[in-house]
């Protein structure tokens, strides 16, 4: 797309004004918060324009594209300033003096912010790290994003582009004023610049989502842009010059959503002439993505239910993420960790992930051979996104990543049949499709046209001395004379070099050996047990010593001379290979983008692989997909992987019956974990993992929210209640029929009687929807819900107590059981004190205290008959309902069944001493 580095360039802004600015005239023309570590400015220098610049003076503002046949030029002597994209420029003129461009600039013209400049670090993208670390940590995304006005506020649009992968993802969707899905979307990315316009924040008075935004990522890069810049027309036009052919369709996604495409064009604007980033044309993958696609798991709940980081310990891996995470590349690892944030809501999907895993564990030849394969590969990603990309500039390190980026191209490709051969028998939907997908004859196509030039046997291989000899032998021999010429000249250096190091070890007797490292080069080792030095101490010849108990590392003068002798032939090696390689990389350009489809069905074998060896480590069952949730025997998946011993396993049953569970029991129980496992088993069930129980049925939720913890905020100046009441309001705004939702303690940060009032109103207004809700307390008051509502359940922790038979103590014995009913434990909050250091007077005088009180707040309310016949008929209809919804029983099963409700409906009328007969005709 972009051309780089010092080209002067005339666009024309929407004004119908040709403007460029030299990097020198940049302040204040970019509006940049920093909330993040400020980053010195790029450097100044500056090339006179060329004859055949591509500058222009009329026509829409469009990123300048190479052509595939220039997509890797030997020479790129074109140069650009950084632009004035964030500038005012409505009465500015370019003059030259001396070939150096320079902007004459009115006093209207100065920035709209401008109060802390700094700017996103330029990336370098020659690198590539396969560490999979990358998966959570070095932030590379750039993030875009508008709001509607007036009539259309609360729309937003959004645009994002990872420097380090060449995807752009373009969302549009309508939010609430609590622009939860916006904070959301943002925390997944983990960006490292937000890009907004400059009228959300003009004058210092930004708007909601402006100051939100700002609030919740205090350690990004936030910059303003002129709102001019949000084009949509121009977003349109950008895409359809960068789109790459695979990817044609978004274009009809996209073209009615006007506030993404605003959002695209800021970005891509920005990222040319700030970021310098030059991409191909018809090289980016372009996809949508809207928030309909995926359930909502805000960030205060993946926090609370440490989805990705651990709490206590953020290196820690006992995280949902870090149970999952058997991924073997650095793309099925980014996959996986954004399908947990982001679980899937379309059944058809996730059973067709499901049929997968299952096939993977019923063939073990399936299973291993794919996981062979898949380890072997690189980060498809980062190396689509370097070879897409212009080089700014010609240096030594540019023609050596290059090379690199050539080798590790022909090892991925080189993988391609092992991973055709493996899927060649498989019998589910999504490994057939991904299996016809890597039949595509573009794979065999560019590795035939690199195997013109590189040698077979050049691979990719860890280590620095291994990889540069790679490097230097991997264009064949008599394509180009100077490099053979050159080639025998590093030879003959690498044998001199070993020559020395042998006739060095000789004449001092000393056990030596030849080391290489890149940032030393060639040096000397040795290790010396049992031998003395004599008088003590090296040779004086030995140079640069450093030395670790007995191993010595040192150089000499005539090594430091053939060290230099050596990287200058490697220069010449390296330069004449990339002259090669340039060409052959313009060739295979256009058939360049199916490393898309290799990427994605790679990352996504990855982790249904991982998901399947998460299955063989603990014992896990396929979950189905119902209007219940119920789980026989379920485990909390992190819990079981840190104990060394089974964790107690329980039952759980939502329906919509019954959708609303009241949890009591005493501190210490297990509350919090149940509800913790209840929505952890939820999210694997919906990115298509097997979860950790004997059976399991889930209702798909849209959104998934929790409010657990007590602790107060500092930072916004909150106190636990007031934390607690925002939680919760922000539940109450967004909650949605299907939703899931889990609360754990509500109304403690204040009195009793207020403590209860709220908890008592926020209950009838969540029972009054269709969401599953799970809500633990200690207000024992809240119990009585049941006998008022017929789709309230009361469910408690179980304790037993024990007596010592010597000393008479009485002692509480958890066994982290869910149970039916309303807990019987009174006072357990003063058993708890009594295991502390309190003295037994104070803890005597609270007893007394509490079993007044307790006699005046606990006073039972039993509901009237006509009540308990109207539940009894309410259950009735919802589980007839439920089973003809989804049972899939044999007649006569079914009919046992239903004579079971029938036995269970006329109990219950009994309890209530009313007539018990259902006038039924069986068969």
């Amino acid at each position: 797309m972009f051309r780089s580095s010092t080209e002067e360039v005339g666009d024309t802004s929407e004004c119908g004004q040709s403007w460029g600015v030299s990097p020198m005239d940049r302040s204040g023309l970019i509006e940049t918060t920093s909330y993040g570590p400020a980053s010195a400015s790029s450097g100044s220098s500056h090339q006179s324009l060329d004859e055949g610049s591509t500058s222009s003076s009329h026509g829409p503002s469009l990123p300048r594209v190479a052509s595939g046949d220039g997509q890797f030029p030997h020479s790129l002597r074109l140069a650009r300033t950084n632009s004035s994209l964030l500038a005012s420029t409505s009465d500015s003129s370019l003059h030259r003096h001396g070939g150096t461009p320079k902007l004459r600039r009115t006093p209207g013209s100065a920035g709209v912010i401008g109060t802390h400049p700094a700017r996103t670090p330029l990336s370098d993208p020659t690198g590539t790290s396969c560490s999979s670390a990358a998966t959570t940590s070095g932030a590379s995304v750039i993030v875009a994003v508008v709001e509607g006005r007036g009539l259309a506020r609360g729309e937003i649009g959004m645009a994002s582009l990872n420097l380090k992968c060449p995807e752009l993802i373009l969302s549009q969707f309508a939010d609430t004023g609590t622009y939860a899905k916006v904070i959301t979307k943002i925390h997944i990315l983990v960006p490292l610049e937000i890009l907004m316009p400059d009228t959300a924040s003009e004058k210092g008075k930004g708007t909601k989502l402006f100051n939100l935004i700002t609030e919740n990522f205090p350690g990004v890069a936030f910059t303003a842009i002129q709102r001019k810049y949000f084009n949509e027309r121009k977003g349109l036009e950008y895409i359809q010059q960068l789109c790459a052919p695979e990817f044609g369709t978004v274009l009809m996604e996209v073209q009615a959503k006007y506030y993404c495409l605003a959002a695209a064009a800021a970005l891509l604007k920005y990222l040319e002439f700030i970021q310098n980033s030059v991409y191909a044309a018809k090289s980016l993958k372009v996809s949508f993505k809207g928030s309909e696609q995926t359930a909502m798991i805000d960030s205060t709940s993946a926090a609370n239910l440490e989805l990705v980081v651990n709490n206590r310990d953020h290196r820690s891996e006992h995280t949902l993420l870090g149970v999952l995470n058997h991924t073997k590349t650095p793309g099925g690892a980014r996959r996986l960790r954004s399908n947990i944030l982001e679980p899937l809501v379309d059944v058809d999907t996730i059973n067709i992930r499901l049929d997968s895993i299952q096939e993977l564990l019923q063939d073990e030849e399936l299973f291993f051979g794919l996981k062979n394969a898949i380890g072997h590969f690189l980060d498809i990603d980062q190396l689509l996104s370097v070879l897409v990309q212009i080089p700014k500039q010609e240096t030594v390190q540019v023609a050596e990543a290059k090379i690199t980026h050539v080798i590790q191209l022909k090892h991925t490709l080189d993988l391609v049949p092992r991973i055709r051969m493996v899927l060649k028998n498989c019998n589910t939907a999504l490994l057939k499709a991904y299996s016809a997908s890597l039949e595509d004859n573009r794979f065999d196509m560019i590795l035939e046209q690199i195997k013109t030039v590189i040698n077979d046997d050049t691979t990719y291989l860890k280590g620095s001395l291994n990889m540069r000899t790679q490097k230097c032998y991997a264009v064949r021999p008599n394509i180009n004379e100077f490099l053979d010429i050159a080639r025998r000249a590093y030879t003959e250096i690498v044998d001199d070099i070993a020559g020395l190091v042998t006739q060095i070890g000789e004449k001092y007797g000393f056990p030596m050996r030849t080391s290489f490292s890149t940032a030393r080069g060639f040096f000397i080792q040795m290790k010396l047990e049992g031998v003395l030095l004599p008088e003590g101490k090296l040779p004086s010849e030995f140079i640069k010593v450093t030395r670790h108990k007995n191993n010595y590392s040192f150089t000499i003068a005539d090594l430091v001379k053939m060290n230099d002798r050596c990287d200058e032939a490697l220069r010449e090696i390296f330069h004449m290979s990339y002259v090669v390689i340039c060409q052959l990389l313009s060739t295979i350009h256009e058939h360049i983008h199916c490393l898309y489809k290799l990427s994605d069905a790679v990352s996504m074998l990855d982790m249904l692989l991982s998901l399947a060896n998460a299955c063989t480590i603990s014992d896990y069952v396929r979950p189905e997909f119902t209007d219940t949730l119920a789980i026989k025997q379920g485990r909390h998946p992190m819990l079981e992987r840190m104990v060394g011993q089974q964790p107690v396993s329980n039952n759980s049953y939502i329906s919509e019956g019954s959708n609303f569970v009241i949890i009591t029991g005493p501190n210490m129980s297990g509350k919090s974990t149940y509800l913790k496992q209840v929505a952890l088993c939820q999210i694997m069930a919906q990115i298509g993992s097997f979860v950790p129980a004997e059976y399991a049925s889930f209702r798909v939720a849209d959104q998934i929210f929790t409010r657990i913890g007590v602790d107060d905020d500092f930072e916004t100046n909150s106190s636990t209640f007031m934390l607690e009441m925002k939680e919760i309001s922000y539940i109450i705004h967004n909650v949605s029929d299907r939703s899931l939702i889990i609360i754990d303690e509500l109304g403690r940060g204040t009195s009793a009687e207020e403590g209860i009032g709220i908890c008592h109103s926020v209950c009838e207004f969540l029972l009054s929807l269709k969401a599953f809700t799970l809500f633990a307390t200690h207000f024992l008051q809240l119990c009585q819900l049941e006998s008022l509502y017929p789709n309230v359940e009361n469910q408690h922790m179980e304790v037993q107590r024990t007596r010592s038979s010597d000393t008479g103590a009485e002692s509480v014995v958890y066994t982290y059981l869910l149970n039916r009913g309303c807990s019987e434990e009174r006072n357990y909050g003063l058993r708890a004190a009594e295991m502390t250091a309190l003295p037994s007077s104070i803890i005597q005088e609270a007893k007394i205290i509490a079993s007044r009180v307790s006699q005046q707040l606990l006073a039972k309310h039993h509901s009237d008959p006509e009540t308990q016949r109207q539940r009894a008929v309410y259950h009735l209809a919802t589980r007839l309902l439920q089973t003809a919804r989804n049972s899939r029983l044999d007649p006569d099963s079914l009919r046992m069944y239903l004579k079971g409700l029938k036995k269970q409906y006329e109990a219950e009328l009994q309890g209530a001493g009313q007539p018990a007969s259902i006038d039924a005709e069986e068969e």
